[in-house]
């Protein structure tokens, strides 16, 4: 049984959050998000190990800026709580760590709480709002965070629900406008220049089970690129997962089709 029962009546469409759990091998989603997690997967093999890395290229990342003297993070496109969530790894390399998680699925709200554990000497924060909300966001993540102070602001898997009618790199930017000089952007998104049949084939198959505002859109390199102009892109720039600071264990893996950085706003 699960710890926190999904809302009912079940939805007719799949959502982003939903589906990422079935990929994660969790249990919070509907049939519909299993069906098209499973279809996708079949057209594309590398869905599932792409998931993961993802999650471990978040890991690093914000063990990375907390050893920096990042003590604050916007993790923006939270999805259902599975292991090392954002304040976990935060807190772990700094325990006075703060965290305000946003997503707009009713069933995270439902695991809110769970991501509201915070050590003592930090604190966490939910808010229930959608990434295209700037203003709503930040203004609420202003009660936890210190907005005159460096941010860690993670768009992580979460901008390619967003149209390119609807501008995905105006947002980005509206979002680390109002962050003060120091933040950082921790952001991977799927690739269209990778393994590109096969991810253009899982999308197309989501995307017929997803409600209209939660397509998927891939993206290029290039693409990529641009949401990072004007910021100080670390080392090693725009990679694929497996490429962002490796650990000792980790194997690089260029088949897996997602682009990721982190960069520095002066």
């Amino acid at each position: 049984m699960n710890e926190y029962p999904l809302p009912t009546p079940h939805p007719v469409s799949a959502h982003p959050a939903r589906v990422y759990n079935v990929w994660l091998g969790g249990k919070d989603h509907y049939p519909v998000d299993q069906e098209a997690a499973e279809l996708a997967a079949r057209a594309n093999p590398t869905i599932v190990p792409s998931v993961r890395a993802n999650r471990a290229f978040l890991g690093r990342a914000v063990r990375h800026l907390a050893a920096t003297g990042v003590r604050q993070f916007l993790d923006i496109g939270t999805g259902i709580p599975a292991a090392e969530n954002t304040h976990e790894v935060a807190q772990r390399a700094a325990p006075d760590a703060r965290v305000v998680y946003v997503d707009n699925d009713p069933i995270v709200l439902t695991h809110a709480r769970a991501l509201l554990v915070s050590g003592p000497e930090g604190q966490t924060d939910y808010v229930q709002a959608d990434a295209r909300d700037v203003d709503t966001i930040l203004d609420a993540a202003s009660r936890t965070l210190d907005l005159s102070r460096p941010v860690g602001l993670t768009l992580v898997a979460i901008l390619q629900y967003i149209k390119d009618s609807e501008d995905p790199w105006d947002i980005a930017r509206r979002l680390l406008d109002r962050l003060a000089p120091g933040s950082h952007l921790v952001l991977s998104h799927p690739a269209a220049d990778v393994t590109a049949p096969e991810v253009a084939e899982s999308m197309r198959i989501y995307n017929e089970r997803a409600a209209a505002h939660a397509s998927a859109t891939p993206r290029t390199r290039k693409d990529v690129e641009r949401f990072f102009e004007g910021l100080e892109i670390l080392d090693p720039g725009v990679v694929t997962l497996t490429r962002w600071r490796p650990g000792p264990s980790d194997t690089p893996d260029d088949t897996l089709p997602m682009w990721c950085a982190v960069a520095r706003k002066a």
